[in-house]
């Protein structure tokens, strides 16, 4: 045998001991159409709800020491369902933001024509009522349901609760429609002025920051009033005039908002209730209710207002 063909024999000797020992084969060619490798951190899993509540709960302890008030609150993203709760089945005195639910309730299902209805205005529904920056002077009148649902919800006038209460039935039947609607926490008794007057401790009069955000939610995104209502209500909430120092004072830049707030006159009490349209996102709703346990202690929107920033960071705001 000749050196040449020595050598190519040698060769293919070791090669087929090196497949009989089980050495790897070379790699097949790579595909230049297959995607490279990821080298990034897999991505961090979306906060949940109880991540959120986790991520605010050292800030409300924190403001409640600061401000001697007690807060409770109740968020959720529309979007995701994502919650965040503090204090959120405490009871508080709901005050003025009952004014949301009956209004809502009175509108439940009517059809936008309802709103055009005129109701009398007696001296009953407005003397000693307190608060009626439009009912105040127009006593003897008739008005539509549409002045009254926008004095009660955006001026807050305590005598357009008076007059849609009485449509509606009084006290006992608001108390069966919330019932009926799921809600068989919020309790109601009075109109106003005593529906106001609210004691830690005793539930007369008093709801939760759950349900009467859930309730908001009910009437401003959900299918409990007609379209073209919703929207009217909406207008109500968005054009309110009493809470540009509560939560509207602390949301972010940019986000629209409409609620009801509330104030009992007594233990400190200021509440709001309100749904919040971030940009290019889906709604949030938040309920932040207060109050102290002095009787004669005075409210504070700027405990509302750090409140809502507090938990509106937990969504990105």
């Amino acid at each position: 045998m000749t050196r040449g063909l020595r050598a190519v024999a040698g060769a293919v000797g070791v090669a087929l001991l090196l497949v009989a020992c089980g050495a790897p084969a070379d790699p097949p060619p790579a595909d230049p159409t297959a995607p490279a490798p990821s080298t990034s951190a897999p991505a961090d899993p979306p906060p949940t709800s109880a991540d959120r509540t986790a991520s605010v709960v050292d800030g409300l302890v924190a403001l409640e020491r600061s401000s001697g008030a007690r807060v409770g609150v109740y968020a959720v993203d529309t979007g995701s369902g994502d919650v965040v709760t503090y204090r959120a089945d405490e009871r508080f005195g709901y005050a003025s933001t009952l004014k949301a639910l009956a209004v809502g309730e009175l509108l439940r299902g009517q059809p936008v024509a309802a709103l055009d209805e005129e109701l009398p205005l007696a001296p009953e529904d407005v003397v000693d009522a307190g608060y009626a920056p439009v009912t105040g002077a127009r006593v003897g009148e008739r008005l539509s349901v549409r002045e009254l649902g926008a004095a009660a919800v955006s001026e807050s006038d305590n005598g357009a609760l008076n007059v849609l209460l009485r449509r509606l039935g009084g006290p006992e039947a608001l108390q069966a429609a919330l019932v009926a609607a799921g809600d068989s926490t919020t309790l109601v008794d009075a109109g106003e002025p005593d529906l106001n007057r609210f004691t830690p401790g005793d539930p007369a009069r008093s709801s939760t920051p759950r349900a009467l955000g859930e309730g908001l939610r009910r009437y401003a995104l959900g299918d409990a009033l007609t379209p073209e209502v919703r929207d009217v209500y909406v207008g109500w909430l968005t054009g309110s005039t009493t809470g540009d120092a509560t939560i509207r004072a602390g949301a972010p830049a940019g986000w629209v908002v409409g609620g009801k707030t509330g104030s009992a006159g007594r233990y400190g009490s200021r509440n709001d209730v309100a749904v919040l349209w971030p940009p290019d996102r889906d709604p949030v709703v938040l309920a932040v209710l207060t109050d102290r346990p002095e009787v004669d202690a005075e409210p504070d929107d700027v405990v509302l207002a750090a409140a809502a920033s507090v938990v509106l960071a937990a969504y990105g705001g």
